[in-house]
């Protein structure tokens, strides 16, 4: 399983101040809370069967993200994450990838493969962003709604009958 949180950019834009473009969505640096209305996702995605679970949270503690974990993941499956404390209480078999140090990929059998990463995560969250662009900014109360479809529509690739019962 590969873990990781996305922050939303918030809905409330002030239209008086003219502020450039570049600096318009993300004034103040930093993860987002539910609080200060850039609610955090939290993702998960299966290697093999490649099934997107995606949930707002409303923080992003090392408890919320272990109930996460646990609520989507096999007790034996590998969890890959990238380097942020928030995940260090993930009590499951960890694979960390350390973007601090220029890590992206790490090969830990020399194969030529490398088998720790989160770049099919990091994948999604494209698609998440570019589902939610149309929309402009989706209040935090009706976010959840809008990511469970956005999940649906990226789980449909893989429709099975099990996943439809």
């Amino acid at each position: 399983m590969r873990c990781f949180k996305m922050w939303v950019k918030k809905a409330n834009r002030i239209k008086t101040q003219r502020i450039h473009p570049r600096r318009r969505g993300n004034r103040r640096r930093g993860h987002g809370t539910y609080a200060n209305d850039r609610p955090p996702i939290v993702g998960t995605i299966g290697c093999k069967s490649k099934r997107v679970r995606l949930r707002v949270a409303h923080r992003t503690d090392s408890a919320t993200l272990s109930a996460h974990v646990h609520q989507f993941t096999l007790p034996m499956a590998i969890v890959r994450t990238d380097g942020w404390r928030g995940y260090n209480g993930i009590d499951r078999s960890h694979a960390i990838v350390c973007h601090s140090d220029g890590e992206w990929a790490r090969d830990d059998d020399a194969d030529g493969i490398c088998e720790t990463h989160i770049n099919t995560i990091e994948g999604v969250w494209t698609t998440v962003r570019n589902f939610l662009r149309p929309f402009r900014g989706v209040h935090k109360k009706f976010l959840s709604g809008y990511i469970a479809i956005c999940e649906f529509v990226i789980n449909l690739k893989s429709v099975t009958v099990e996943f439809i019962s």
